[in-house]
Formats: C-alpha cells, sequence, structure tokens
C-alpha cells in the first residue's frame, strides 16, 4: 500500500510543477514525471507476490503469472509520452527564438 501512495505522491509533485512554475523547461519535466509516475502505477498494478513471467514450457505447471497487458500498455505510453516531449520541446525552442525567453508570464506579456 506505501508503495501506491509513493506512486501518487510523486504524481502530485507533477502536478505542482506544472501549475506553479513559470520555466517551460520545468512545466515539459514535470509533465515527464507525471507521466513516469502513471507507467510506475500501471506496473504496481499488474504485480503479483511470488507470481513468475508470463512464458510456459512443456511440462511446466502453471503458477502464479504476472499480468503482460499493463507491460504492454507501459511501453505504448512510453513511446506516446516520448513523442509529446518531444512536440512539447520543439514548442519552447520555438517558443523562445520568437520571444527570447521560457517565462511564461513575459511570454503572455510580450504576445500582446
Amino acid at each position: 500500500m506505501t508503495v501506491y501512495v509513493l506512486c501518487f505522491a510523486l504524481f502530485l509533485v507533477g502536478v505542482y510543477g506544472v501549475l506553479t512554475k513559470r520555466d517551460l523547461i520545468k512545466i515539459i519535466l514535470s509533465t515527464g514525471i507525471m507521466g513516469y509516475s502513471a507507467n510506475l502505477f500501471l506496473i504496481l498494478f499488474a504485480y503479483k507476490k511470488g507470481a513468475v513471467y508470463p512464458i510456459l514450457s512443456k511440462g511446466e505447471e502453471i503458477k502464479a503469472m504476472v499480468d503482460p497487458l499493463p507491460q504492454a500498455l507501459v511501453l505504448t505510453s512510453i513511446v506516446i509520452e516520448l513523442g509529446i516531449t518531444a512536440m512539447l520541446v520543439a514548442l519552447a525552442i520555438k517558443l523562445y527564438e520568437k520571444y527570447k525567453t521560457f517565462d511564461i508570464t513575459k511570454i503572455r506579456r510580450l504576445s500582446g
């Protein structure tokens, strides 16, 4: 139960960073932290104590196995997060080229 609470606390750290920071780079890192905590939660959700990996051999009896579906979802989520992070970094670079700052409040004032 403690690991779930720590995973939720990690998510809240990401939410705090997104809502309170004014620097675009810190906001991008905070969204990454939120994604990592969601992936960690999916992996923790699929864990079973004493379970084995889901590969069966001939003549082996079936024991408790770890669910492979959340692992596949996490792999998909990692790829999606990579695309989102790349898009946010490209957007931050373009904003920096135009306004010469990463500060959101200054960008809002300069936008006219």
